[in-house]
């Protein structure tokens, strides 16, 4: 009988606290916890990994982690990268800290943000041709599609805004209100 034993490398208590965590997060933003778990994995990684490397340092099947990598591509979040000498695909994650936001936020727009948009001024129109609706869901109907439009544009403007200017303008925080017109910082 032969003696198996775990080869896996052990991973750093707070690289492995950030994966398991990074992971749950995933979960609280409907995402699936492997998937989050492997982009926090690749992410903290120097080299770029193999599904096989990604599947035994994290002791999940092949199949979720080959899974979790093409969501992890489809979401433009990991990148092939191709390895001299191995045949293999290796993957490395976007590590620039704004882009992994500006990338996500794509995502969920596209797949949240722009439905709600169609489908607000769907109701919106056939609201305002409709006798049987009161002025005040009109008008609430109204107010929510100004809202989802605003945040939409400020997406927009958000994005044409040099990274610098935009650290800058998180450093700022609330103070940048201070500058509006009776606002106060």
């Amino acid at each position: 009988m032969t003696e198996i034993t775990d080869t896996r490398e052990e991973l750093p208590e707070p690289l492995e606290a950030f994966i398991l965590q990074w992971g749950d997060l995933g979960g609280q933003w409907g995402v699936n916890r492997s998937i989050s778990q492997i982009h926090a994995f690749l992410y903290l990684a120097e080299r770029p990994l193999t599904a096989e490397d990604i599947a035994e340092s994290l002791d999940m099947a092949r199949s979720n982690v080959s899974n979790s990598i093409k969501e992890l591509l489809g979401w433009n979040l990991i990148r092939r990268v191709p390895m001299r000498q191995d045949r293999r695909d290796h993957f490395e994650a976007e590590t620039n800290v704004w882009e992994i936001a500006a990338r996500i936020a794509a995502g969920r727009k596209q797949r949240e943000i722009d439905p709600a948009l169609t489908a607000l001024r769907n109701c919106v129109e056939k609201a305002e041709h409709d006798p049987k609706v009161t002025p005040v869901a009109r008008q609430r109907l109204h107010d929510m599609l100004e809202f989802t439009a605003a945040l939409d544009r400020w997406y927009g403007q958000m994005l044409s805004i040099p990274q610098g200017k935009r650290d800058m303008l998180i450093r700022l925080g609330s103070k940048i209100a201070s500058f509006l017109p009776g606002g106060k910082g």
